[in-house]
């Protein structure tokens, strides 16, 4: 072959490969991969997709006797309910967001500041004892902290209203007063869910690298300054991300704690969305009100999420999406 042809071969354009081809070989790569995968999206597909097919009693007079299809269609019916007809559900609203509110306040940072003070321990034995401490309420279901909370918090002979009594204060009924009982929910919330936190701060702080630290020390910086200029820089991205998480459950305000805690005494301040739709929902049986409840929390978590993460990458920060 002649020189001039070799080249010519040699500089001809090479077939492009579709996407598609390129997308089946690395399925066809990492084939095993995808079959441990497997259970976890037939799971999503069951338990998240498949319900909702269930939304369309949002908009139904659902009769379990005719079933979903065969129900009568009531268009908005119950949602303008909900919002111009209904006594509670405005209130009931607001206790949501207030303790939503409070609980993304003050919970958030907590993680995040225990997770910087434990990157700072230099004693292996005692850091690992203190994280595993706090990891520890986490596990436990609010069924069996609630009676634990109850029974520090009685004014009769829990040990807090003890400690009280000795410096002559009156016996505080927390979980029966209106207005500590928000205080009482996020206090415990943060106490529970503090140490589990922390995991991921703390997997993100193992990512910087030591040669930051050791080249501020050298420029005279302390402790404090190293955090506030290297480690909190370094995290902002999964910092970010958790953040815009939270903001999409701000309707979630944690019934299992609610509902093992509140009472009638406290209603005005702890009824929230999961414990009306507990209500009526399980109890009164009104499944297309609850549903219409259910698909105007997602509405609201989905435009928060999505509006959150367009004005974060706005910033320059990384989003979820």
């Amino acid at each position: 072959m002649k020189s001039g042809n070799v080249e010519s071969v040699l500089k001809a354009p090479r077939p492009k490969r579709s996407k598609w081809t390129h997308t089946w070989r690395e399925y066809k790569k990492n084939k095993y991969m995808f079959f441990m995968l497997f259970p976890i999206l037939v799971w999503y597909a069951i338990f998240h997709y498949g319900p909702l097919y269930g939304v369309q009693l949002a908009f139904k007079d659902f009769s379990p006797i005719r079933g979903i299809w065969g129900s009568e269609w009531v268009g908005f019916e119950y949602f303008k309910f909900l919002f111009f007809q209904s006594p509670d559900f405005l209130r009931i609203l607001k206790n949501t967001v207030i303790i939503s509110c409070y609980n993304i306040i003050f919970g958030f940072p907590a993680p995040i500041i225990l997770a910087l003070l434990m990157n700072e321990i230099r004693f292996g034995l005692f850091k690992r004892v203190a994280q595993s401490i706090s990891y520890i309420p986490h596990f436990f279901s609010w069924v069996v902290l609630s009676g634990i909370i109850m029974m520090m918090l009685s004014p009769t002979h829990g040990p807090i209203n003890y400690l009280l009594s000795l410096v002559n204060i009156d016996p505080i009924y927390f979980l029966a007063d209106s207005n500590y009982f928000r205080s009482t929910l996020v206090v415990t919330n943060i106490w529970k869910e503090i140490g589990w936190g922390t995991i991921i701060y703390l997997a993100a702080l193992t990512g910087v690298d030591p040669t930051l630290f050791e080249a501020a020390k050298i420029d005279g910086a302390d402790r404090f300054k190293q955090i506030r200029h290297i480690s909190i820089p370094s995290i902002l991205p999964v910092i970010t991300i958790m953040f815009i998480l939270s903001l999409g459950g701000i309707l979630n305000a944690g019934f299992d704690q609610i509902f093992n805690l509140y009472s009638p005494t406290v209603y005005n301040v702890s009824d929230i969305i999961d414990t009306y739709v507990y209500r009526a929902g399980i109890v009164n049986g009104q499944f297309g009100l609850t549903t219409a409840v259910g698909l105007f929390k997602n509405i609201i978590g989905i435009t928060l999420v999505l509006g959150t993460n367009y004005v974060v990458k706005k910033m320059g920060q990384e989003g979820v999406l």
